[in-house]
């Protein structure tokens, strides 16, 4: 477990020189990380460390760290049985990771959003998040790409893509190998091999079977519950009941210890041993095991396991003739089920609403954003985006060396449009002028209004040259769309001034700046033209 605070820095603090800002980034990152990798092992020892690291991240301002602690504390949660809480964080994360370009998170978040989908039993838009986060994993440190690629596994088995899951399988059990992870090694072969004892591959089964117990004797781990009750019906589908009956053996003689991670586990490995003892003619032993594994069902609420405990009690009671009784066990067994079925559908309905409420939040949030960025008149970008964003690509231009260009854009004599046609037919042809640039504009380019008649084209890698040729193509554009619908007689044109920044010192306001004298001397030369400056 990782360490989040040093008591020994803490004495020495007032002698010792304060780590700078990528110090403490890099070491609340590499915590992150051991706590990530800690979680399928033992997360009841995650969530105090990963709330320290979030508010540690907080005060230093790294909120994609901040993100990345809310996110393992979801994964927590829903291992938990917290699903809405695991869905509603997964959503919100990879919603901000996908606006900040940030693919660790969208990945993660992806990959947790498909754990909710497929714990709400939605399997097809469970592969759909796995896939997606998989796609965003080439950037993950390896051994957190290796949990990626078990989900995608365990999810296209799911779906019936059996070839694929076993693919994934592999890659995730090559990365385990290759960084001597035996705990994430035992996960991968512990699902494979489950797998492959559902689909009756007995071959395959064996062998990963083999794998898990060498893992185990190697790296001195002992084997918990959920391991021994997958390899005991492995056994018992070939017939080796001693062998099966061995297996669960460790978590008989201690069933309140270490090997008994999960709520269900016990019962779990109880059911499978009720059978070894029917299939090896012990049916007195086959009810006892069941009479305990039901005991432990309605004590921990386990409606999943204790249904199909009265199943199987009920199986036991029709072999030996007691058929009333099996009948009562049936009807239980039925009763349970239902009563599993309408929770399991409240919980989905009550996750979904939970997740639809955030995401219409997140919309709204969206909405409010664009209205915030968007001109009410042409539906384009306003002064204030534009102002933003130029800012944003000066400093990235100047950051990767490439030119930068920005076109004034000025509708000529428009004026004489408001004065001897009408203000609403000003309005109409600055609605045009607004989707025609948003039609022209392609890629990186940006278009905005600054205001009355003024609009800004911006061209990030854009050099002096192929910048004046783009306003070229608007100019030629705006002049030959047909306005009479709108003007009649009265021509629409504009002058265009570019200014393009390639090399020194530079700001956002200088280059408008420059940008707009070279409007005037378009306007000077008659207009309908375009006027460029090389800074």
């Amino acid at each position: 477990m990782p360490q989040v605070v040093d008591r020994d820095a803490e004495s020495s603090a007032v002698t010792a020189t304060p780590p700078d800002q990528q110090t403490i980034r890099d070491r609340l990152a590499a915590h992150l990380l051991e706590l990530e990798l800690l979680t399928p092992k033992n997360f009841e020892a995650v969530p105090a460390p990963a709330a320290m690291l979030e508010l540690q991240a907080r005060e230093h301002g790294f909120e994609d760290l901040v993100q990345r602690a809310q996110l393992i504390l979801a994964d927590v949660a829903g291992r938990r049985g917290d699903t809405v809480e695991q869905g509603r964080v997964a959503r919100e994360v990879t919603f901000w990771a996908e606006q900040h370009g940030d693919d660790l998170l969208i990945a993660r978040g992806h990959r947790l959003q498909a754990i909710f989908f497929r714990r709400l039993g939605d399997r097809a838009q469970g592969l759909s998040h796995a896939i997606t986060g998989l796609r965003h994993s080439d950037t993950l440190p390896e051994r957190l790409r290796c949990s990626q690629l078990v989900t995608v596994a365990l999810l296209l088995d799911l779906n019936g893509q059996f070839q694929e899951a076993d693919r994934r399988f592999a890659e995730a059990l090559a990365l385990a190998e290759k960084y001597d992870d035996p705990d994430q090694a035992l996960t991968v072969l512990n699902n494979m091999a489950f797998t492959a004892y559902e689909k009756g591959d007995v071959a395959t089964a064996n062998e990963l079977a083999g794998q898990i117990r060498a893992i185990g004797v190697e790296h001195d781990i002992a084997l918990d519950g959920l391991y021994l009750d997958t390899l005991a019906r492995i056994a018992f589908l070939q017939g080796r009941f001693e062998e099966a009956e061995a297996a669960l053996q460790p978590v008989l003689d201690d069933p309140d210890g270490p090997l008994v991670s999960e709520g269900d586990s016990l019962p779990e490995c109880l059911l499978t041993l009720a059978e070894i003892y029917s299939g090896t003619g012990r049916p007195a032993m086959a009810g006892e095991a069941l009479d305990r594994a039901m005991a432990i069902c309605d004590e921990r609420g386990l409606d999943g396991v204790g249904s199909r405990v009265h199943r199987a009690r009920a199986e036991w009671h029709a072999e030996a003739g007691r058929f009333r009784e099996a009948y009562e066990e049936y009807r239980l067994f039925h009763a349970r089920a239902e009563r599993l079925h309408s929770a399991e559908r409240e919980a989905r309905a009550y996750a979904m609403q939970a997740v639809f409420q955030a995401d219409e939040a997140r919309r709204s949030s969206e909405r409010f954003q664009a209205l915030a960025y968007q001109d009410a008149l042409t539906g384009l970008f306003n002064r204030r985006y534009a102002d933003e964003h130029l800012a944003a690509a000066v400093a990235t231009a100047q950051r990767g060396g490439e030119p930068l260009s920005v076109a004034v854009v000025d509708a000529d004599h428009f004026k004489r449009i408001n004065d001897q046609l009408s203000h609403a037919a000003g309005d109409a042809v600055l609605q045009e002028l607004g989707a025609l640039l948003n039609r022209f504009v392609t890629g990186k380019e940006r278009a905005a209004r600054l205001g009355g008649e003024e609009f800004l084209i911006l061209l990030p890698g854009v050099g002096e040259a192929a910048a004046r040729q783009r306003c070229e193509e608007l100019a030629d554009l705006v002049r030959t769309t047909d306005w009479s619908p709108l003007t009649g007689t009265l021509p629409v044109t504009v002058s265009v001034g570019v200014a393009t920044w390639t090399a020194g010192p530079i700001s956002a306001e200088s280059l408008i700046g420059r940008a707009d004298t070279s409007l005037y001397e378009a306007k000077r030369a008659g207009r309908d033209r375009v006027a460029a400056t090389l800074l």
